[in-house]
């Protein structure tokens, strides 16, 4: 019988490297910040746990906030890139249902275009990925957002960045807790 990776009992009272290897998917695998948020155990629920992230997170020297922000995938990243987790989020595992229209191609190729611009305009500006919690948003959606987001200062944008790796994780945290647990193979 195998136990819930995701019994925060266990991760609070189990080694360093399994609570990092259970949380690192909620997180991209940032493993400076993983380590940090392990040796800040026990938490004893999961707000307390992300309380401490995003604490941790914003007081961490800038080139791990930077590892982490950039552990996320930029906006539009070619689906085979991406986690299982960014891909159900970025819309992806949708699209093979959405209309193959020339005309909503072309819209597509518009968005990946335009994402592809922003996100290097974002990363030359700020030396980092543009991270946003997508809240099942379409790319089309988040365009302007981007777009304004380039107006902002480098350090709000980096506090930012970091509040929305903690809300995603938070989002994934919630998705995962409730799927239906697989059965054990044994």
């Amino acid at each position: 019988m195998s136990q819930d990776p995701y019994a925060l009992e266990a991760l609070d009272a189990g080694p360093a490297a399994t609570f990092e290897a259970n949380l690192a998917p909620l997180f991209e695998g940032a493993p400076r910040f993983l380590a940090r948020l392990a040796a800040a155990r026990p938490f004893g629920s999961w707000p307390a746990l992300f309380d401490a992230a995003r604490r941790i997170a914003h007081a961490m020297p800038e080139s791990e906030q930077v590892e982490l922000v950039d552990a996320h995938p930029p906006l539009g990243a070619p689906p085979a890139s991406v986690s299982a987790l960014s891909f159900r989020e970025q819309g992806y595992d949708t699209e093979g249902a959405a209309n193959l229209a020339s005309e909503a191609a072309r819209e597509r190729d518009r968005v990946a275009g335009e994402l592809d611009r922003l996100n290097l305009a974002y990363e030359t500006r700020f030396g980092f990925r543009y991270c946003v919690f997508v809240a099942g948003r379409s790319r089309s959606e988040l365009l302007p957002e981007m777009a304004a987001a380039l107006a902002a200062d480098r350090e709000s944008e980096l506090r930012r960045a970091l509040d929305a790796v903690i809300d995603i994780a938070i989002d994934r945290q919630r998705a995962l807790a409730a799927a239906p647990s697989e059965p054990s193979r044994g």
